[in-house]
């Protein structure tokens, strides 16, 4: 039985949700009646321009309506009703990495985002139900061009601008972009580094869609322009009227695309609704992280994922709270540079990937205690699975022992989280995703509905629609029924498959145990690569790890381990006591056959380890896929010749 860590008192005597019987109430209030929960949220949470007539509509499922025919605009509820209460306080402090701040109050913001809107409307010609495609650096333009897309109702496709030419060639088109939005460039390591090159080879072939090209001057390059279709919005915004009429907005009129990888390589545009998402965005961050009214809000995000939209702009500004946005990488000058921000803005509620948190650990373990981080609350992990080690370092060194650590699951699928620990409430055992937040009907299941045993691993499904889930795949519907409701069922009816599988402990809480695809077959048993990583990540030499399968002339597939130490040791000592640990965890058919050291793995800069890529390389094979998206791309060449050279031996 894992140690559990019961929330602060005094914290949870102020916590919007102070106590288990408090969210047992609730969630038996949802059982009673689901849809009159979701109403009575609905009209508390959200200002109607015009009220909604039904809650639910299930006529036409999976393709889910919630509050039919009501009508609202989401940059009323984020930036608009603020301003009679909150027009001079901080909506966005931006951080660049080379250490300047810029303050964009409420209204500031209303005025940015207007002016840009009536760019958008009166010099490009967008109106509603339009996509554009957003390719930005971590600016506070990201975020005014999402808002102002939305004050107009037109459809933002935000493209993390990690993304290569040929991705972002491949969303454009998907989306039928009649504008791009991009910057000249930013600042990476204290090094520029330029977009617009990038936009400019998307469309050398295949976008005929895109109309123009808005680009915003943050560095100041000289990069190449084409006449008539490519602008500078610094010349052109200052123009604008800092009025501009909002969009009349139906509940179900879709927000934004945002394009996941999928299993046949085809990105998947996946379709958000503004009613739902909005009233779950700011649900999540209320009884998630707890934000009160003068807290300072951060998460380290970029705009490029959902994380970003829904924690970093949509949420934080729908309950007028004050959120951060920083440029840089976590390491740049220093290992202390996320510290000294916390330190300086005064920080509440810190919202990370477990990724970032092991790096720290492993390169910078010492920094934290040479800042002031009392101003912490609330401390968040969302991307992965924490290992408890990392776990125990983020509550202990960051957190001072005294903040609750809510270890959020939840997908680009979901809009926001859906299982998660709540900070006043639940007590928390390191690693585990604990319950599903109230109003959602998460279960582990077989694909015949049929619950799973606990200790027994099952298929992770929410069995109810819930407001702020996917609609579509934009221009393939058929495709997003059987992606995400062609699977599993219950009570006869298709219900959404995560692609997670998952368990529940002795005390029922639950445990995310990896992609059901991202498995290895040893002599039969299917054994997830997370739940073993879980385990090795005990080893005390272990900083970080990545598990993958390679073929093996006998039991189909053996386990291949990637391992960054902490330090030097004998690989003899360090694959012993990793398979001593995988024995008594597990069981030995999950030993790891062999194992690499390596000084870092190829990893997304939101943190996602690229296993594809890993597996080719403990397959011998070369590596096809496109690797501009990697944080250090180099790592990859660096792996392959480690693993060669051992292979010569």
């Amino acid at each position: 039985m894992s140690k559990i860590f019961y929330p602060n008192r005094e914290f949870s005597k102020q916590a919007r949700i102070k106590n288990m019987c408090e969210y047992k109430e609730i969630c038996a209030e949802v059982d009673d009646n689901y849809e009159a929960y979701w109403d009575k949220l609905a009209k508390e949470k959200i200002e109607w321009l015009e009220p909604y007539d039904k809650v639910l509509d299930e006529s036409k499922a999976p393709f889910y309506k919630w509050f039919t025919n009501g009508k609202l605009n989401i940059t009323h509820q984020c930036i608009g009703r603020h301003l009679d209460t909150r027009k001079n306080k901080a909506a966005i402090i931006w951080e660049g990495e080379d250490g300047s701040r810029r303050i964009i109050t409420y209204l500031l913001l209303y005025y940015r985002v207007n002016r840009f809107a009536n760019l958008l409307r009166n010099k490009f010609g967008i109106k509603k139900g339009d996509r554009v495609v957003i390719y930005m650096p971590m600016i506070p333009e990201a975020a005014f061009a999402m808002l102002a897309c939305a004050k107009i109702g037109a459809i933002h496709s935000v493209v993390f601008g990690g993304f290569s030419a040929e991705a972002l060639r491949d969303r454009i088109i998907d989306a039928g972009a009649k504008l791009v939005i991009t910057a000249d460039g930013a600042f990476r390591r204290g090094n520029p580094y330029l977009l617009k090159p990038i936009v400019n080879k998307a469309l050398e072939k295949g976008c005929e869609c895109v109309e123009n090209v808005l680009m915003v001057q943050r560095n100041y390059e000289e990069v190449d322009m084409v006449e008539g279709r490519d602008h500078i919005y610094n010349d052109l915004i200052k123009q604008e009227s800092e009025f501009c009429e909002a969009e009349v907005m139906d509940s179900e009129d879709p927000l934004f695309l945002l394009y996941t990888s999928g299993s046949t390589g085809k990105p998947k545009g996946v379709q958000h609704s503004g009613a739902g998402y909005i009233l779950w965005a700011q649900y999540t961050m209320e009884n998630v992280f707890d934000v009160k009214e003068n807290d300072t809000f951060w998460c380290t995000a970029d705009v490029g994922w959902i994380t970003g939209h829904t924690y970093i702009v949509y949420g934080p500004l729908a309950i007028g709270a004050t959120t951060i946005m920083y440029e840089g990488v976590p390491l740049y000058p220093d290992a202390g540079r996320w510290w000294k921000m916390i330190e300086e803005l005064r920080i509440n509620q810190f919202y990370t990937a477990p990724t970032a948190i092991r790096l720290l650990h492993k390169v910078g373990a010492d920094e934290p205690s040479k800042y002031d981080l009392s101003s912490l609350k609330v401390l968040g992990t969302v991307g992965e699975p924490i290992n408890p080690d990392a776990w125990m370092w983020y509550y202990e060194t960051i957190g001072g022992g005294k903040c609750p650590i809510v270890d959020t699951w939840w997908q680009t699928e979901t809009g926001g989280h859906i299982i998660s620990p709540l900070p006043g409430a639940t007590p928390i055992k390191p690693g585990a995703a604990t319950f599903p937040l109230p109003g959602i009907k998460a279960e582990i299941i077989d694909k015949n509905g049929n619950p799973t045993p606990k200790g027994e691993k099952g298929l992770l499904c929410i069995t109810k629609p819930w407001p702020s889930m996917i609609r579509t795949i934009w221009g393939d519907p058929d495709r997003f029924v059987k992606s995400y409701f062609g699977d599993c069922k219950k009570d006869g009816k298709p219900v959404y498959f995560s692609g997670d599988a998952a368990i529940y402990d002795e005390d029922g809480y639950i445990f995310i145990t990896g992609r059901t695809d991202d498995v290895i077959n040893v002599s039969g048993h299917r054994l997830g690569t997370a739940e073993i990583e879980g385990v090795i990540g005990h080893e005390e030499h272990v900083a970080e790890v990545a598990v993958v399968g390679r073929p093996d002339d006998i039991k189909g597939e053996d386990v291949f381990a990637y391992i960054v130490t902490k330090k030097d040791v004998d690989e003899a000592t360090l694959i012993g006591n990793i398979n001593a640990l995988i024995t008594k965890e597990i069981g030995p058919i999950a030993k790891v056959g062999s194992i690499l050291v390596v000084p870092g793995l190829p990893k997304t800069r939101s943190g996602k380890i690229m296993r594809r890529i890993l597996r080719s390389i403990a397959k011998g094979e070369e590596i096809t896929q496109d690797i501009s998206t990697i944080e250090d791309p180099s790592i990859v060449g660096t792996i392959e010749k480690l693993f060669k050279e051992k292979n010569r031996r």
